[in-house]
Order: structure tokens, then sequence, then C-alpha cells
């Protein structure tokens, strides 16, 4: 029973101790027996802003929504500077020929890759993917499942 009541004791304490730091600075600056001193130094605008979450504006509101869909794959290569060439030359193509398709070109490692579009089901994927091929500039086109962006208006 004393186990019980000293236990419920050192909980209410530290707790009372935690609430009474406000922040992360507060607590790192608290001086305790047999440990070190931190000192931070910073301006007291980033102090206030420690534990308050960030809400965006509206004008700061994200105009896409992620979701999962599919994308037509036009050029996969590997990690080297000729293949980041090649995937951003592929990409003008694209651009070039279907101004209104969305073109993504990073790195996943180990490859570059350039992607177009962003479709919600397999169907339209594959219509975009016949008009690639039918140009003869893009022969080696796939449809890979991918997060995809959704304007939202």
């Amino acid at each position: 029973m004393k186990y019980l009541f000293f236990s419920v004791v050192a909980f209410l304490v530290s707790a009372a101790g935690a609430y009474a730091q406000s922040n992360i600075i507060e607590s790192l600056q608290t001086r305790r027996a047999g440990e070190g001193v931190v000192t931070v130094h910073q301006d007291a605008q980033i102090s206030g802003m420690i534990g308050k979450r960030y809400v965006l504006s509206p004008s700061e509101q994200p105009n896409v929504l992620r979701t999962r869909g599919f994308r037509v794959q036009v050029y996969a290569g590997n990690n080297s500077r000729q293949a980041r060439s090649q995937a951003y030359d592929v990409a003008a193509k694209v651009k070039k020929e279907f101004p209104d398709m969305p073109v993504y070109t990073y790195f996943q490692p180990p490859r570059w890759l350039c992607r177009v579009g962003d479709y919600k089901t397999m169907e339209e994927a594959h219509s975009a993917m016949r008009m690639l091929k039918a140009t003869g500039v893009f022969k080696e086109v796939s449809i890979v499942r991918e997060q995809i962006n959704i304007p939202i208006e």
C-alpha cells in the first residue's frame, strides 16, 4: 500500500513539474542537481511561438488534394547526370506535345523518373498512354500507381 501511495505522489510531483514548464526551452534551462547547464540564446518572438500550432491562412491553403491514382511513366533512367538531363529533355518534349498535361520529373532512388498526368482511374491513364504512344516520340511508356494531385476549386 505504501508503494502505491509513493508512486502516486511521485507521479503527481513530476506532472506538476512538467506543467510548470510551459515549453521545451524552459525545460532545457531548468537547473537540476548532477546535470549540466543549458543556456539558449534566441529572440523572444521565437520563444513565444514554441508550442503554438501553425494554421495556414486561406491564401496559403494548398489548392490540391493528394490521393491515390495513376500516372503515365515516360522515362526511367539511372542515377547519373546524363539520366537527369534525359529525364528533363523528355519532360520538355511532353510539355511541347501536350501542354495541358502535368509533368513530374524527379529522382526516386536509384533512378530519375519522368511521369505524366494525374489520373483517378486506370482508363484515363490508359487513354493518355495511347495518346503519348501515338506521337511516335514516347515508345517505352507504362502506367504506374502513385500519389496524384487533384485540383480543388
